[in-house]
């Protein structure tokens, strides 16, 4: 297992090389800089702007500058936020976003699993009927609909919830924003669940076992949804790394000082150097989480085996 694990780590150097790459040059190529305004810089002060950030070296120079910091941990200055370096920027705002993501996350998974678990036992039922609209509506409507919404009828008509803003970080002032970044993914995977505990219900194995008698509960939870959460376990890495490195469009309705503003922000800003961060933020969550759900599948399914 060990070895496995290393070979995972040593297989994903490569592809954040490639990720980081493309986006450095992506974000170079595109038109525009960080110093184009509305009204344009005069001349010299643009000359002198471009050599403090060294944008006026060489492309490749810019590139091996960028990656001989990054080997460093440093992410380099922000261009719009003059005031305070990418890494300090990341380091006080990413826990906003860890805390919000984690806790749609858990809702998420919990959620998805149990309704596709119900709806699947029920099937064809009006309770499946219901849990699938529910996640038709979760998958198709917009977080942006959905947060105002909330807002809408929940802060501002009945006055049970804030309707903004981070306050002390309890979870009166973080329901509203969690419903909304939860909803999508507990439609996703209630979605998954069902489809996938539909087919093990089905599986020869389970038919046998309850040939021979087992308790339905036993044969729910311990045989059938063991094999049914695969499919939950797959989609798990991309939305985890999703969730956790927060959503702008969720983060700007509700005001909460998270790192997912910061690429929006920073791509029509031309911050190269915030975009990049965010880049690299999300391709590392990307890369522990599939490394997380590698091992939960040797765990789940005894038929994968790490050497």
């Amino acid at each position: 297992m060990f070895r496995f694990v290393l070979k995972r780590f040593a297989s994903a150097v490569p592809t954040l090389f490639v990720v980081i790459t493309i986006s450095f040059f992506l974000m170079r190529l595109a038109p525009g800089g960080p110093f184009n305004l509305e009204r344009p810089l005069p001349p010299q002060i643009m000359e002198n702007m471009k050599r403090v950030y060294h944008l006026d070296d060489p492309l490749w120079q810019q590139y091996l500058t960028y990656m001989g910091n990054l080997l460093r941990g440093d992410f380099g200055p922000s261009y719009i936020y003059r005031d305070f370096t990418v890494r300090e920027l990341m380091l006080q705002n990413l826990p906003y976003s860890l805390k919000l993501g984690s806790i749609a996350l858990l809702i998420a998974v919990l959620g998805g699993v149990l309704l596709g678990t119900i709806a699947a036992l029920r099937q064809n039922s009006l309770i499946d009927v219901m849990i699938m609209a529910v996640a038709n509506f979760g998958v198709t409507a917009p977080n942006f609909v959905v947060g105002p919404v909330l807002t809408l009828i929940l802060a501002l008509t009945f006055s049970l919830l804030p309707a903004g803003g981070w306050g002390d970080g309890s979870i009166h002032f973080l329901l509203l924003p969690v419903i909304t970044l939860a909803l999508p993914e507990v439609a996703v995977f209630a979605r998954l669940m069902r489809g996938s505990m539909l087919e093990a219900l089905r599986a020869d194995h389970i038919r046998t076992a309850r040939a021979y008698g087992l308790p339905n509960r036993v044969l729910v939870v311990a045989h059938a949804m063991r094999a049914g959460i695969l499919p939950v376990i797959t989609y798990l890495g991309p939305a985890a790394a999703q969730l956790l490195t927060g959503s702008a469009v969720v983060e700007t309705i509700f005001t909460i000082p998270g790192v997912g503003q910061f690429f929006v922000k920073g791509a029509l800003d031309r911050d190269y150097t915030l975009v990049m961060a965010t880049v690299v933020l999300v391709s590392v969550f990307i890369v522990i989480f599939n490394l997380v759900v590698d091992l939960l599948y040797a765990f789940l399914d005894p038929r994968v085996r790490h050497d």
